[in-house]
């Protein structure tokens, strides 16, 4: 019934560097609006825009990162 409020990501100098997943890229303020973010088996996983590009189809299909 009364869910908690999710909070919105830190923005700005207090968000924390992202890396990506896939290839190792820094974010060094969080991450990008143009960068992929996935759930899988309960970590939340960040993947750059190349990498993000590069396997979009599975992405879209929702298969995990190993099946890329």
């Amino acid at each position: 019934m009364d869910q908690p409020t999710p909070r919105p990501a830190p923005q700005g100098p207090e968000a924390p560097p992202v890396t990506c997943a896939r290839c190792g890229a820094r974010s060094p303020e969080g991450a990008p609006p143009t960068w992929t973010c996935s759930v899988e088996n309960g970590s939340r996983q960040y993947f750059c825009h190349d990498c993000a590009r590069a396997n979009l189809r599975a992405i879209e299909g929702r298969l995990d990162s190993s099946w890329w």
